[in-house]
């Protein structure tokens, strides 16, 4: 923008991507969602959409399509930025003044897409394979911009699932047991910044780690050589010696958590003991590190305990994490908590742009919204 920091004097309040763009207080031509033109402002500069525009493939058969692949895109993303998550929001969205210069081309003097034309471009154009594809490797292209304008020295990947609750008769949605609902399962990996590097639309009976390699692995690709070092935490669903060897083999540190058994109860037996004395009214923390081989495992491997004795309870809170790293447990112990953000990145998504509102009908429908959706995540 000219004028960052309000209208000047002289001229109206331009935007830099669309310079005939003015912003100007006139009651004729009102919008709520005029914040998104800076999200535009932020989007042109960086060229995100336009890179999504060269990624996915224009299924499109006719020669009189109105809007381009990319402005669908736009609106789509834009859109549930703004909290309209409906594809039937678009009646009201596709004559609002920002979103149609937010689209561009011919919406920016006419109107933007209807909601039948967002019905088709997200149910049908959106989920040919290769946009499929595209769009999963979209957010790590997105990611890789902004890196080259400040790049990390290191990157933390954290990967976790969640339930995506459905209703009626959808595709591939099934029961699970463990969040007691039908639903879909996805899985997600966030770097420390909070961005989503990739995800993975699932059925709802699948194990929470199934399916991780498709998606850490092309992750850690990108990586290779840009960082000087990476690192990677998830919960004791991903305990796995497939997991730990191919973490080792790419030579990355790792912090993840285990299940308890009673080998590793009896490691740590003198820590289970009620300590002598009147218990204070702070909560009192006891570590253990020692070397431990599962019957699974091809070598022993450092496992880290943190015992903690809370205020009036009878029994110690009991975690063990196996790592690769040097570091002492305490700051081990200290880096896995972190991964708890993680969590909490993942309710953000579900709050903010409700990409567990899963209405269609077909899989490959559901796999395309969300993936598209979330891409808005990672920036």
């Amino acid at each position: 923008m000219a004028h960052p920091t309000g209208e000047s004097e002289s001229d109206a309040l331009r935007v830099d991507f669309d310079r005939r763009l003015m912003l100007q207080f006139r009651g004729s031509v009102v919008t709520s969602d005029a914040g998104l033109l800076a999200y535009r402002e932020l989007d042109d500069a960086l060229g995100l959409s336009v890179m999504a525009g060269e990624m996915l493939a224009d299924a499109r058969t006719g020669k009189n399509g109105r809007h381009a692949l990319v402005g669908l895109l736009r609106q789509s993303v834009f859109g549930r930025l703004a909290g309209y998550e409906d594809v039937n929001d678009a009646e009201r969205l596709r004559h609002d003044p920002a979103m149609r210069w937010i689209v561009g081309g011919k919406a920016a003097q006419g109107s933007a897409a209807s909601p039948s034309q967002m019905g088709r471009f997200e149910t049908r154009w959106l989920t040919a394979e290769r946009n499929l594809s595209s769009l999963a490797d979209l957010s790590g292209r997105w990611i890789d911009i902004v890196h080259g304008h400040r790049p990390p020295k290191g990157i933390v990947l954290d990967m976790d699932s969640s339930v995506s609750p459905t209703h009626g008769e959808q595709e591939m949605s099934v029961w699970n047991g463990h969040y007691a609902c039908t639903c879909y399962h996805p899985l997600f990996v966030f770097n420390q910044f909070g961005d989503l590097e990739r995800c993975a639309l699932r059925p709802g009976n699948v194990h929470s780690a199934d399916g991780w390699g498709d998606v850490l692995k092309p992750v850690v690709a990108r990586y290779q050589s840009k960082v000087l070092r990476v690192y990677f935490r998830a919960d004791a669903a991903f305990a796995m010696p497939g997991v730990y060897e191919y973490l080792e083999a790419e030579r990355i540190k790792y912090a993840i958590r285990i299940p308890t058994n009673q080998v590793l109860q009896d490691r740590i037996g003198y820590l289970l003991k009620r300590p002598v004395g009147r218990p204070p009214n702070e909560v009192r923390r006891f570590y253990a590190n020692f070397t431990y081989q599962a019957a699974s495992w091809s070598k022993p491997r450092r496992v880290i305990a943190k015992v903690e004795w809370h205020p009036g309870e009878l029994y110690p809170r009991v975690g063990f994490i196996v790592t690769n790293m040097s570091r002492p447990a305490e700051r081990v112990v200290a880096f896995y908590n972190k991964r708890g953000t993680c969590e909490q990145w993942i309710k953000e998504g579900k709050g903010a742009i409700k990409w567990t509102r899963l209405s269609c009908r077909t899989f490959a429908a559901r796999r395309a919204a969300p993936a598209s959706c979330t891409r808005l995540q990672s920036r």
